[in-house]
């Protein structure tokens, strides 16, 4: 057992001998290798920090999230979003009053425009919410209060700030109690909301300013129906009853008949968690693919080097062989450097995955979580690339006939 493990070593020195004389050619070859698993490195972990990340921000939607937008048409198979106009003020009333399975209802109204503090001046989204809204969304008033159902239904003038526009319109002083202009109405600031963050779009969550709904439809939209309706089931496992109830309910409401399409949509947190979770995967393996393929060609190069390698030893083999050496001797060899040349790739492939995972949790403040199994796995393929294509280069070394390997110039 000894002799062969000292053999073994013996025959990778030899190996780590010949990638040393040639040091640049050897680097080369390993190029492909080390692009292939550092690509896989960093793939694995940009991936599950994305998925982590969108995850949380799905999470920041609310609790038992249901999403009812206006309108939709199937187009080619597909169904889209239409601007058909189809949800009410009764209608969301309904589906506080009808849907046993529904917690909080708010009904929600959009606009968008320039709010005027002072000097200073912010392009925002303006959101009419109902006074549920907190509740659906899981987002509490940091100061101030909400404005109350009073308010919604005398559609008051009165607007709570996201962080975003806070910050912006009121730098260093309180907002509280002072007056916006939103195309040229007048609001009476009664609350801030907690910073809340991206949303699962990309887009600033903390980036608008919430009135009641009634005011976006009188005041400033004079749209009288709703752009959403937002929902929360009252119990993570209600959420499918919760949009069955509201699927019968609204269809009998809009007096729609059987085979007729909804002419409304929804979407649950589920749903977009769902969405969002196979569109992360089906990108990660697109990149995974190239990855692989990054490995075949590096192990096309490796095959072709060794094939030179043994071109160029062609004598030294022949030595070898007269002086006792067996074919599975020479076999074993040439075996071993072509392992230990794609060993040495994975390892700076790993290095590099680890340090390009590094660079984008740094520079791009993205989440990267890095699975060592992955890692493992990256070195086990790299190693199996090695036996791989070094089988052939190292068969027909040991192959050899010694006289004619002799007389090679």
């Amino acid at each position: 057992m000894r002799s062969v493990v000292l053999r073994t070593v013996n025959i990778v020195k030899v190996g780590l001998r010949s990638i040393a004389r040639n040091k640049m050619r050897s680097f080369l070859t390993m190029l492909g290798l080390v692009f292939g698993v550092g690509c896989v490195i960093a793939v694995n972990g940009i991936g599950n920090g994305a998925s982590v990340s969108i995850q949380s921000n799905i999470n920041s939607l609310g609790a038992n999230y249901i999403m009812i937008f206006p309108g939709a048409v199937t187009s080619g198979g597909a169904r889209i979003f239409s601007a058909q106009s189809s949800l009410t003020e009764d209608d969301a009333n309904a589906l506080k009053t009808e849907c046993p399975s529904v917690a909080y209802v708010s009904a929600g109204a959009r606009s968008a425009g320039t709010v005027v503090a002072g000097e200073n001046n912010w392009s925002t989204e303006i959101f009419g919410a109902d006074v549920d809204w907190p509740f659906i969304r899981s987002w509490n008033v940091k100061n101030g209060t909400f404005f109350t159902d009073a308010e919604v239904k005398a559609s008051a003038k009165v607007a709570v700030l996201g962080n975003t526009v806070k910050d912006n319109l009121f730098p260093d002083s309180d907002p509280i109690g002072a007056v916006v202009r939103v195309k040229n109405v007048p609001f009476k600031v009664v609350g801030v909301l907690e910073k809340k963050g991206g949303s699962t779009m990309g887009n600033d969550q903390d980036d608008q300013i919430v009135i009641p709904y009634t005011t976006v439809m009188k005041r400033l939209s004079g749209n009288s129906r709703l752009n959403v309706v937002q929902v929360s089931a009252v119990s993570p496992d209600a959420i499918q009853n919760a949009m069955s109830e509201i699927r019968a309910l609204l269809r009998q409401r809009h007096r729609l008949t059987a085979g007729q399409d909804d002419d409304f949509t929804m979407r649950s947190q589920e749903e977009i968690a769902a969405a969002a979770g196979q569109t992360t995967k089906t990108l990660s393996m697109l990149l995974i693919i190239v990855a692989v393929v990054s490995l075949i060609v590096g192990g096309i190069g490796i095959m072709n080097i060794m094939l030179v390698s043994v071109t160029e030893r062609t004598r030294e083999i022949g030595i070898r062989m007269a002086i006792g050496a067996k074919s599975r001797h020479v076999l074993l060899q040439f075996l071993l450097e072509a392992v230990t040349l794609s060993v040495l790739g994975g390892g700076l492939g790993i290095a590099l995955g680890m340090g390009a995972s590094r660079g984008v949790a740094t520079f791009l403040g993205w989440v990267v979580i890095v699975d060592p199994t992955w890692i493992l796995l990256a070195f086990g393929i790299s190693a199996a690339i090695g036996v791989l294509f070094g089988f052939f280069p190292a068969w027909k070394a040991s192959s050899l006939d010694p006289i004619e390997a002799l007389r090679y110039e």
